[in-house]
């Protein structure tokens, strides 16, 4: 099922935005992805607290930007954008954190971050 698609299908959305859709997307999947990489850190060695705390925030940021952005009833472009914009902020800097730390998880996870970041800025300049 395409996130596109079932935001389209809404009576009020008047056509497909395929740029909101894609961030609404990456956005679920970084917060599930943010959330691995928290939960990765709990387990090493080394003490991971803020990078754990960095993903935790994203992951939190991120699902509830997937859940505003993805409403069609009425509208609230502001808020949408102020989402949009904070989503971008704490993407790039879990990546920055990530970037840090030579594990497999936190590169994966800094490459998530950047791509949702990258699909925000991109709903950003199609609104």
């Amino acid at each position: 099922m395409s996130i596109s698609r079932i935001m389209a299908a809404h009576p009020d959305a008047g056509g497909a935005n395929e740029a909101l859709g894609l961030a609404v997307r990456h956005a679920m999947f970084c917060a599930a992805i943010c959330t691995a990489c928290a939960d990765a850190d709990s387990a090493e060695a080394m003490d991971m607290r803020q990078c754990a705390r960095t993903c935790l925030d994203c992951a939190d940021i991120c699902a509830a930007t997937a859940r505003v952005a993805i409403r069609q009833s009425g509208s609230n472009a502001t808020v949408v954008r102020a989402m949009l914009e904070t989503c971008v902020a704490a993407c790039e800097t879990c990546a920055e954190e990530c970037d840090r730390h030579e594990h497999e998880h936190c590169r994966l996870c800094a490459e998530m971050c950047r791509e949702c970041a990258r699909d925000c800025r991109a709903a950003l300049d199609a609104l």
